[in-house]
Formats: structure tokens, sequence, C-alpha cells
């Protein structure tokens, strides 16, 4: 591969995140923006509600892996979605449903609070 290639790909991968965040942001789901990374992490901040969220998402057809403690401080519990240059925007809408689904079904909070940097 190229590396003008190798560039493509990676401005496509990284757009597909920020696509993603802008969507559950403007949703009101709690977004970490911290991360700039191609990973989306959702704020959840309890362990065993993160474990619930994951699952039902399989119910959707859908892994995420929840992500908690020792990985991450107690408290900030979060799903981590890993959008790949494959998802294109018929996924992200099966995505955005089914967490819009799971956020209502638990219910989780929709907006991140403990160290948000918006």
């Amino acid at each position: 591969m190229s590396p003008q290639a190798g560039c493509q790909l990676h401005a496509r991968h990284q757009e597909r995140a920020a696509t993603l965040k802008q969507r559950l942001t403007r949703l009101g789901l709690p977004v970490m923006h911290e991360s700039v990374s191609h990973i989306v992490p959702i704020h959840v901040g309890e362990a065993a509600l993160c474990k619930r969220a994951s699952d039902r998402l399989m119910d959707h057809g859908i892994y995420v892996q929840p992500i908690n403690y020792p990985t991450v401080p107690v408290g900030t519990e979060r799903l981590r979605i890993t959008p790949s240059l494959e998802h294109g925007d018929k996924e992200m809408d099966h995505l955005v449903e089914a967490l819009l689904d799971v956020w209502h079904t638990l219910p989780l909070p929709k907006r991140f609070h403990v160290g948000d940097q918006e």
C-alpha cells in the first residue's frame, strides 16, 4: 500500500469515528470526547449496568465491549465502540437505534458529567 493510500484509509477511519461521535452527542448520549482515536467511548458509570448494556446490544446483533475497573477507574465504566472502515451509514443507523433502545430500557443517564471536556 502506498503512503498516500494509507493516509486516505486513516482519514476515512477517523471520519467514521467523528461521524459516530457527532451523531451520538446530538442525541444526548454520554460520549467521552477526550478520546482522539477511532475508539468511541460512551460513559455508563457503573460496572453492572455497563455489562447489561453490552448484553442488550448483543440482543440487537451488535458486540460492544464493556470496559470496567481495573481497566478504567470506578465510576468511569464505559462501552467502547470501535467503528471500522466497513461500517457505513446503514450500520451506524442500526447502532444508534440500538443504543437509544438500550439507554431507554435500562435506563442510563444521557449526559456525562465526571471529567466531561465539552
